[in-house]
């Protein structure tokens, strides 16, 4: 099996669900709970949180656990509007976000706020006179993420927060860096709210968090009892958080030389691919090495996945997500409906090697060459 759709989800690592197991095993009292086996199971919940403060440089009472990326999204947007909506009732977005931001916005349209779409350049990159019009004294959040899921393109933070607070002070800057995390580096202080999803790092499904600066305040989207948070009440999920830190930790260690390692892997794909006249390379000049998107042209994407997967080569179209055959994201960067209708998305790890590469290349020419064929 070749697996190149690390975007969609990671496989979890082996030391992450040693990790998981364990605390599963020898931590059974609820985290809640006043008895000696609850204080137990107390102690290792404050000392993964604490360490996950303590990688992305931040106080653990900032780090607020979800089930993913989604619901964190949906805390974030739905926390900030219930709270602050007396001040303003503008949001502003850009085009290239994740699926379930676009779905968060569709909602609060029927509750009468306003969505402000932001533009980006040929390279993806917000726009920074258009930004600087768009935020007005009644914005009161902006979202844009900090790595795009399917060109890659990744967005300087500090320089959009600095024009966002030069615009109005008070509007809250969230980001999605689910796509960003455990592949570049990322600073929190550069947003005011960031999601993201631990099976993106090779951790378990079904964990996330959402990182919320102490200056900002939410209204929770549930209620009940928690000594953890009142953001998210109930029963901490102990193995799950215990996993996320620890697959947190291993992300980010040796960061730079695992991006180095993907670049050279990601070069090898491009200058190979380049080499067909009907394929356009979609990525742009602040893509991360990490995501590879390419047009077919004359090929349905879905066709051509399909045909990968009888190999037992797995890759994906458009984000995971997504339930649309025009990619969104192609049509903001490219302009191009018959570029966004055959776009397949390669997705790397520092888990891939270089025979894996190779073995892709000479599955990808033989169904490339059949498929292409067909329809001339």
């Amino acid at each position: 099996m070749i697996y190149l759709d690390y975007s969609a989800t990671t496989p979890i690592s082996l030391d992450v669900l040693d990790s998981y197991n364990k605390a599963s095993k020898e931590y059974i009292g609820n985290s809640n709970s006043i008895h000696q086996l609850g204080v137990k199971s107390k102690e290792l919940l404050n000392s993964a949180l604490k360490q996950m403060g303590d990688l992305l440089n931040v106080d653990q009472e900032e780090i607020i656990i979800t089930s993913g990326a989604t619901e964190s999204n949906n805390m974030a947007f739905k926390g900030i509007i219930n709270h602050y909506s007396q001040y303003g009732r503008n949001i502003v977005v850009s085009n290239l976000e994740h699926p379930s931001i676009y779905s968060i916005c569709n909602y609060l349209k029927t509750k009468g706020f306003e969505i402000t779409y932001v533009d980006n350049d040929e390279n993806g990159v917000i726009k920074f006179d258009d930004l600087k019009k768009k935020v007005t004294k009644e914005t009161i959040f902006v979202s844009i993420c900090a790595v795009n899921s399917e060109l890659g393109v990744r967005q300087p933070l500090k320089t959009l927060r600095q024009i966002i607070k030069k615009e109005n002070p008070n509007t809250i800057f969230h980001s999605d860096i689910t796509q960003a995390l455990g592949k570049v580096n990322v600073n929190l202080h550069d947003v005011d709210l960031a999601s993201a999803s631990g099976h993106k790092i090779y951790g378990p499904q079904g964990i996330g968090f959402l990182y919320k600066s102490k200056k900002i305040i939410l209204e929770p989207l549930f209620h009940g009892e928690s000594k953890l948070n009142s953001l998210r009440p109930g029963t901490p999920p102990l193995p799950l958080i215990v996993a996320l830190s620890k697959a947190l930790r291993i992300s980010l260690t040796n960061l730079e030389q695992k991006e180095h390692f993907v670049s050279k892997l990601n070069e090898k794909l491009t200058y190979n691919l380049r080499k067909y006249a009907d394929i356009k390379i979609n990525n742009t000049s602040y893509s991360i090495p990490h995501i590879l998107n390419v047009s077919l042209s004359n090929i349905k994407s879905e066709t051509f996945v399909h045909a990968l997967a009888s190999d037992n080569v797995y890759i994906s179209t458009t984000t995971a997500c997504s339930t649309k055959n025009l990619s969104p994201t192609i049509m903001a960067v490219y302009n191009d409906k018959k570029r966004a209708e055959s776009t397949i998305r390669i997705s790397l790890s520092y888990l891939t090697t270089l025979d894996e590469i190779n073995t892709f290349l000479e599955i990808f020419d033989r169904h490339y060459k059949k498929l292409n064929s067909l329809n001339k």
